[in-house]
């Protein structure tokens, strides 16, 4: 019974994805309005920041079993498979759902949008499939124990469930809301995002061999960073530290292995 505990922290990560994406398909009412400096402000509903949360509790519980499984002695192939399964669904799906709803907005501003083609929001699912592929490789891959192989797709995951945070709280001292409702860069960021999960590019994993500075100095770096960012920029820490991430990883990609 013991060694099934980890595999109940999973399939909880799984069960918030599902509900995550319960969340994001909830979202009828979008009010776009302009401010008196002529600023576009937008109402993003609550139930797709929901989602956003859901997604980032999902992604506490997918570290948690990891470390209750190497608390307990528990780690096997099947926990193995079980995560890839649940992370598909919390860090691919999920996330994917809310890439559709932003995209939905985006249209909605045009002065056609409400008779745009479906054709041109389904591109969001490309993310999913990218990160599938990614964990299906990556459970074929025994060399990936302190440095990754393109990007997780938990860090893609998260990344763009701080989309709607962004826009329904603000961002601090620097306002992205009209690019996170823009669909071309939208169609960017899932071009992008997709193409770093499926890549080879050496990335860092964020865990310690020792304490010393010269084996850490990026990560360390990286926590500097994402705790400046999160007084100053609120939600949008979450893309600077991913962008972040990306760079200090390839600057030390030497310290991999």
């Amino acid at each position: 019974m013991v060694k099934q505990i980890p595999n109940i922290f999973t399939l909880l990560n799984l069960f918030l994805g599902c509900i995550a994406i319960v969340f994001a398909l909830q979202t009828e009412t979008i009010s776009i309005f302009v401010g008196e400096d002529l600023s576009t402000h937008y109402n993003i509903p609550e139930k797709l920041s929901i989602a956003s949360y859901l997604i980032f509790a999902a992604a506490v519980v997918d570290f948690l079993d990891g470390f209750v499984a190497r608390l307990l002695g528990a780690t096997s192939d099947m926990g193995k498979q079980l995560d890839s399964l649940s992370d598909v669904v919390s860090f691919g799906v999920a996330p994917s759902v809310i890439l559709y709803q932003l995209l939905r907005i985006s249209f909605i501003k045009e002065e056609t949008g409400l008779d745009t083609s479906i054709a041109w929001l389904l591109p969001a699912f490309i993310v999913a499939c990218a990160g599938a592929y990614r964990l299906a490789r990556f459970n074929l891959d025994n060399t990936q124990s302190y440095g990754f192989k393109g990007v997780p797709i938990p860090a893609a995951g998260l990344l763009i469930a701080s989309f709607p945070l962004i826009l329904h709280f603000g961002n601090g001292i620097i306002d992205i809301s009209n690019w996170l409702t823009n669909k071309w860069v939208l169609y960017v960021v899932i071009a992008v995002v997709s193409w770093l999960m499926v890549s080879t590019l050496p990335l860092m994993a964020l865990k310690f061999k020792d304490f010393t500075v010269k084996n850490n100095l990026p990560k360390m770096i990286l926590v500097v960073i994402a705790l400046a960012a999160a007084v100053l920029l609120q939600w949008l820490a979450v893309p600077v530290v991913f962008i972040a991430y990306i760079i200090l990883s390839l600057l030390y990609k030497q310290k991999q292995s």
